[in-house]
């Protein structure tokens, strides 16, 4: 069924710089959906290196994409099975390969972690960074380079693991007897964690808004997860009593994950299987793309109306 309706647009979207999208019930729900999903997250956090949490994020893409297939009729092509079965070897890799976490159990212990001048200098740099994109190269290339958008949201990333790192530490220590809330330090991560995360949350929508999500999430994921690790390796030296063998054999998990989510993500628009892949293979053309989204919205243009004039059509194809 084809339905034509003209649709004026009444509010801003994050790429135009305003944030309309708050008005929408679905948006929040998904927001507190994906909410329940990092609590979990936060927790892991807690108990195991973020060498190995931030990497195995990739699983949420998996599942994703699964359910998308059942629950909104999304076609799971070739390419992304073959990505889910290599997301699924990656993070088995790293978890065999993963380092032991260093023991840090109290707040002044993650102080003097916070304090020493190879942490300071490398999170002095992450902030330069930050605030040369959002103050210089964001207003001027954001709309048109997808890099900016999300180097931002990544080295943000940065210090959001960091305070979760931290404020995992102080829930063990609150529910042991310790007087954490006593602890300017505790305080402090919480500040940081909701500075961060909102930033993330507000440039990620733009980025989401502007350009295609399939490169969205790949560049995404590999950026925030090298930004994290490093992070991780500066802060917590977690792969200092890691072998060879071990450091070779997360490195190779994580490209393996990466590879994945690229398969899974960039090709998922294209119609391969086992049954049209030898056609597709000898005609050597670009395989048909298929949209399977259950509501897409196709801006019609009227070469007749000045653009500033033209009215809003969208098609609505269900």
């Amino acid at each position: 069924m084809v339905v034509n309706s003209c649709i004026p647009v009444c509010f801003a979207f994050p790429g135009d710089g305003g944030h309309g999208y708050l008005k929408d019930w679905l948006w929040w729900a998904g927001l507190l959906t994906m909410g329940g999903g990092e609590a979990a997250n936060f927790a892991a956090y807690a108990f195991a290196p973020a060498t190995i949490v931030t990497p195995l994020g990739a699983l949420s893409v998996l599942i994703s994409a699964i359910l998308s297939s059942y629950l909104l009729g999304e076609r799971l092509n070739l390419l992304g099975k073959l990505g889910c079965m290599l997301s699924l070897v990656g993070s088995t890799v790293m978890v065999i390969h993963a380092p032991e976490d260093e023991e840090v159990t109290t707040l002044d212990e993650m102080s003097s972690k916070l304090k020493e001048p190879g942490f300071l200098a490398y999170a002095a740099i992450l902030l330069v960074v930050c605030f040369l994109l959002i103050f210089y190269l964001a207003p001027r290339y954001g709309q048109s380079n997808i890099l900016i958008y999300l180097t931002i949201c990544s080295v943000i990333g940065a210090f959001s693991v960091s305070s979760v790192k931290g404020l995992g530490i102080a829930i063990k220590g609150f529910f042991s007897g310790q007087p954490v809330l006593q602890h300017p330090l505790t305080w402090i991560l919480v500040i940081t964690l909701v500075a961060s995360i909102t930033t993330q949350i507000n440039y990620l929508n733009k980025s989401l808004d502007i350009f295609n999500t399939s490169l969205v999430f790949p560049i995404y994921y590999v950026l925030f997860t090298t930004i994290v690790i490093t992070t991780s390796i500066i802060l917590f030296k977690e792969w200092v009593t890691m072998t060879v063998v071990d450091i070779i054999g997360t490195v190779c998990g994580f490209l393996t994950i990466i590879l994945g989510v690229f398969l899974l993500h960039a090709f998922k628009d294209m119609d391969v299987s086992l049954g049209n892949l030898p056609q597709v293979l000898q005609s050597g053309q670009q395989a048909p793309v298929t949209q399977d989204d259950k509501n897409i919205l196709i801006e019609v243009d009227n070469s007749s109306i000045a653009p500033e004039d033209k009215p809003k059509v969208f098609m609505i194809y269900t």
